[in-house]
């Protein structure tokens, strides 16, 4: 796409503000989605729990990427936080493609965040976007949240779910949080290890994005995932080994259900996700190690 009109809803959060730095950068025209009345130019107000939309603003874009949701590790999982986080994502979505899809001339493309807890747990198992959904409550959230964009399928929107995993970022997410902690030499294995990690670096994953965008042939779900995951206990070494710090802090798994009461499944789960699609459509990768991807995040 060249000087697009591209809407970008989730955009303060850590993909959100790099994705958006990024199309800046090169030319394009990138309207936010916030859920305020809009206050410039720039600014188009939506409001997702009512399924509100300020339509006229999406008029003339090209693409729309849906990034929203409220954060899956931010909070214990109370049964009214984990209501959150399906509303956020559901609701959310809905309103987007009804939007989408009411448009006189749609955009092109309806790019829609999504997450690889599609699968559930995978144990040692490989699976990549031909897999079925796993069982639990994030599987069964994504099935709903993916589903909801069926209003901008039915109009004829090419829309395409991005199937995120761990996102190696300084400034957000998972990665966020263990930065501070491996270089106060606190950090450590998160229960016996051995579970898959299925990361990204945040640089390729705005490149996924920007690809995806550009890619007419990709429609569905596409894993935006390294092409080599790895064990906590291996993303735990090479954290040490990056920030030149001990790690010998290990968290036990009842010491983590009690922390985080149902979301320690999640994070004890093992997840080794594969992103065939990308790669068959011609996706490289620039940080496709797990030590490039974090001094990557540190540069």
């Amino acid at each position: 796409m060249v000087n697009s009109r591209i809407a970008v809803t989730g955009s303060t959060g850590l993909i959100g503000t790099a994705l958006v730095r990024s199309l800046r950068a090169d030319g394009h025209d990138v309207v936010r989605l916030v859920r305020r009345p809009a206050r410039a130019g720039d600014e188009v107000e939506w409001d997702p729990k009512r399924g509100y939309v300020d339509g006229a603003g999406l008029v003339g874009c090209d693409a729309v990427v849906h990034l929203a949701g409220a954060g899956v590790g931010d909070h214990r999982w109370t049964e009214a936080y984990k209501q959150e986080i399906r509303d956020s994502r559901v609701l959310g979505t809905e309103a987007i493609a009804q939007a989408v899809g009411s448009l006189d001339v749609p955009p092109k493309v309806l790019l829609s965040g999504s997450a690889i807890g599609y699968y559930g747990d995978t144990g040692d198992r490989a699976v990549d976007e031909s897999a079925p959904p796993g069982e639990g409550f994030l599987p069964s959230v994504c099935v709903e949240w993916e589903a909801a964009a069926a209003p901008a399928e039915e109009a004829g929107v090419r829309t395409v779910f991005a199937r995120t995993g761990l996102v190696v970022g300084r400034e957000g997410g998972a990665w966020g949080r263990l930065f501070p902690l491996f270089r106060a030499g606190l950090g450590g294995r998160l229960g016996n290890g051995h579970q898959y990690w299925s990361f990204i670096a945040l640089h390729d994953h705005i490149a996924a994005l920007r690809h995806i965008l550009d890619t007419a042939s990709l429609s569905g779900p596409v894993n935006l995932t390294g092409p080599a995951p790895v064990t906590n206990g291996e993303v735990t070494a090479a954290m040490g080994r990056v920030l030149r710090r001990p790690t010998l802090f290990a968290v036990p798994a009842p010491a983590l259900r009690i922390a985080l009461g149902d979301f320690a499944e999640d994070v004890l789960g093992s997840q080794r996700v594969l992103p065939r699609r990308l790669l068959e459509s011609g996706f490289s990768f620039a940080f496709p190690g797990i030590d490039a991807s974090i001094r990557a995040a540190l540069r």
